[in-house]
This record gives structure tokens, C-alpha cells and sequence, in this order.
């Protein structure tokens, strides 16, 4: 009993397993930004054209909604620990191999791996999360998520200093793997070897009760975040007449204003209230919109994107947050479904923006993006008294 109850108490969530559960988001973001520059050199060396290379792509994002139903069952049947472990030694396997493959039938499947333990990670991840924040009881999800964005400047900057160094791009991604295997030997240990109760876990995760509007939530914030950063070099440089060396700033400003209110999102939440934070930092993004639409001058139009990343910052982390406090579904599948629903959300949201706007204009899709935020204000107020 006594050998029980020690073992007991040190898998008790504390400090290791924060920087953990930070060092596997940071890896999630740092994965997918050492890809990025690889898809050029990938376009050239298989020598595809821009549809057959779109058509490709699409299979990480096919991967994934393979790997994210059953996510929740296995974080519950084998751990967070073992299966972050394993879903990040096959990231960053698939992403080395990425760097090699060299013809279109092999590089289906390998993309298709890849997504498919980008996701396993993502979901996993955030069950980690949810459950060591209602474990140490405060709140460290905002924190979470920032190291994700911390992981995708990192990723971006540091491959592009190893090709400067003169490194192949296969041996800058053999440094960029070399990095995620000594963070998962440095914090493996410290992860979870649990991934919430077992019982009532099904094979796939669909979303019931209030976990729904959750998700609902999510895939809306998604879907802004996604549109800004397939469509907002294209707001900028056609509507608003910005100069085409100009057009990624407002995407940047954006996702500055994000990383800042993440990093500083756990003492906002705990000082405010998540009630507080999400729904008047929507409305924040609201008029971020407005200023878009309606701004004639750069300044003001910077500012317009830099109050849209202040206001969506923080709307996933805090319903993330609230999933470890509804009862509808265990931690694990409750988490699994919200992330599918999200990530749809994120693959969606820039083909919903594109199509609005050949049918009509941009001005109409970045209004309806707006009117999106107004729709998730009054899901969040219901949710707010349903889980309170």
C-alpha cells in the first residue's frame, strides 16, 4: 500500500510535467514549420505541377482525420506518455523520410503517415494538457498553446539559418528531427503515462452533449485563423491596393498579436475569467473586422489584424480548458472529438472563403468571417451557463 501510494504520488502532475506538455506542443508547431520549406524543393524533385502538388498536400490532411477519432481511445488505453512518444518519433521519422522521397507513388503514402501522426500528436497533446491543468489547478492552456507557435517561428527560423549555413536540405532536416528526438529523450520521461478513465471510451470520438457546442466553438475559431492565413495577402494586396512585397505583414502582425496574448492568456483567464476573455476578446476580433472593411490607410489596417489575433487568441485554449469540467464524455474522447471538429475547421475555412468570395467579393467573406465571431460569442454565452 505504501509503494502504491508513493508511486501515486509522483505521476502526480507538477512542474516536469508542464515543461513536458510544453516541449510536446513545441514539437507539433516545429514538425510542420521544418515541412514548409521543404515543399518547394519537394515540388521540383518530383516534378509536379501546382494541382497534381495540391491534390498531394491534401493527403496530410487526410492522415490526420484518420489518426484523430481513434486518438482518444488510445491516449486512454496505452497513455499520453507512450503514445506521444511513439506519434512524435513517426513525426519526425515521416518528415525526415519527406526530405528523401523521390517519386509520386511513394510520396503518398509518406504524406499520409505524416499527417496521420501530426495528428495523433495534436489530439494527444491536449488531452495531456486538459488533464495535468485540472490536475494542478490553474491555468496553463494558453501557455500550452503558445509553445505551438513557438514551435512553428523556431521551426521557420532555424531552417532557414542551416540552409544559410550551407547544410543540405536533407541535413537541415536531419538537425530539425535531431532537435524533436532530444526533446522527447529530455522530457519523455515527465509525460503522463495515463490518458484519462478507459471506461465508456468507444472506438471513434463523436462529440455529444455540450462537447458539441465546444467543438462547434473551435471550428469556428479555426476557420478565421485559417482564412487569415490563406487570405489575408490577398485582402491587402487587391482590395486594400498594398504593394505585393507588403502582403504576408498582416498574417505576421496577426500571429505576433497571438503568441503574445498566449504567452500571457493563463494570467489574463485567471485574473478576468475565461467568460471575460473569450467573449469580450471576440468582440475585440469583431471590430478588428470592421476596421478591415472599412480602413483606407496601412496603419489603420495593421491594426485591424493586430486586434483579430488579440481577440482569437485565446478562444481555443480556454474551451480546451473547460473540457477537463464538463461530465458528458471522458477527457480522452471529449478532446479527440473538439480537436476533429477544429481541424476541420481549419481545412474548411479557407475553401468557404474562397468560394464566398467568387461568388460575390472579398469584403462579403471577411463580413461573414466577422458574423462567424458573432455566431461563436452567442454559442459561448449558452455553453458558458450549461458547463458553470
Amino acid at each position: 500500500m505504501r509503494e502504491t501510494s508513493i508511486k501515486l504520488k509522483q505521476e502526480q502532475p507538477g512542474l516536469w510535467q508542464e515543461l513536458a506538455t510544453r516541449a510536446c506542443f513545441f514539437i507539433g508547431g516545429f514538425g510542420i514549420a521544418s515541412w514548409a520549406p521543404l515543399v518547394p524543393l519537394f515540388k521540383t524533385r518530383l516534378a509536379l505541377n501546382e494541382g497534381v502538388l495540391g491534390l498531394l498536400l491534401l493527403c496530410i490532411g487526410g492522415g490526420a482525420l484518420i489518426t484523430m477519432p481513434l486518438s482518444g481511445l488510445a491516449a486512454a488505453r496505452f497513455g499520453c506518455r507512450k503514445v506521444l512518444t511513439v506519434a512524435a518519433c513517426l513525426y519526425a521519422g515521416f518528415l525526415l523520410a519527406l526530405s528523401q522521397v523521390q517519386t509520386f507513388w511513394l510520396a503518398v503514402p509518406v504524406l499520409l503517415a505524416f499527417g496521420a501522426s501530426m495528428g495523433l500528436v495534436d489530439v494527444t497533446v491536449n488531452i495531456q494538457a486538459v488533464l495535468v491543468e485540472k490536475a494542478v489547478g490553474k491555468r496553463l492552456m494558453s501557455g500550452f498553446h503558445a509553445f505551438w507557435s513557438v514551435g512553428c517561428f523556431a521551426g521557420a527560423g532555424l531552417f532557414a539559418v542551416w540552409l544559410k549555413l550551407g547544410l543540405a536540405p536533407g541535413q537541415a532536416t536531419g538537425c530539425a528531427v535531431l532537435l524533436i528526438l532530444l526533446l522527447l529523450v529530455s522530457f519523455g520521461r515527465f509525460l503522463l503515462p495515463y490518458g484519462g478513465a478507459q471506461q465508456d471510451t468507444s472506438l471513434f470520438a463523436i462529440p455529444r452533449g455540450i462537447v458539441t457546442y465546444i467543438g462547434v466553438i473551435c471550428c469556428l475559431g479555426f476557420v478565421v485563423e485559417g482564412a487569415m492565413l490563406d487570405w489575408s495577402g490577398v485582402f491587402l494586396t487587391e482590395l486594400k491596393g498594398v504593394d505585393f512585397s507588403l502582403a504576408g505583414t498582416g498574417f505576421a502582425l496577426f500571429s505576433a498579436a497571438m503568441l503574445s496574448m498566449r504567452l500571457t492568456g493563463d494570467w489574463l483567464t485567471q485574473k478576468l475569467g475565461g467568460r471575460v476573455v473569450v467573449l469580450y476578446g471576440t468582440g475585440v476580433a469583431v471590430a478588428g473586422f470592421v476596421l478591415l472593411l472599412c480602413a483606407r490607410n496601412l496603419p489603420l489596417l495593421y491594426a485591424g489584424f493586430f486586434a483579430i489575433g488579440i481577440g482569437c487568441a485565446n478562444i481555443v485554449p480556454v474551451f480546451y480548458s473547460l473540457l477537463g469540467r464538463q461530465k458528458e464524455m471522458p477527457i480522452s474522447m471529449a478532446v479527440a472529438a473538439v480537436s476533429i471538429l477544429g481541424y476541420v475547421g481549419t481545412l474548411m475555412g479557407p475553401a468557404v472563403i474562397g468560394f464566398i468570395a467568387h461568388r460575390s467579393n472579398l469584403y462579403v467573406s471577411f463580413g461573414f468571417l466577422a458574423m462567424l465571431l458573432v455566431a461563436l460569442i452567442v454559442i459561448a454565452r449558452y455553453v458558458y451557463k450549461k458547463v458553470l
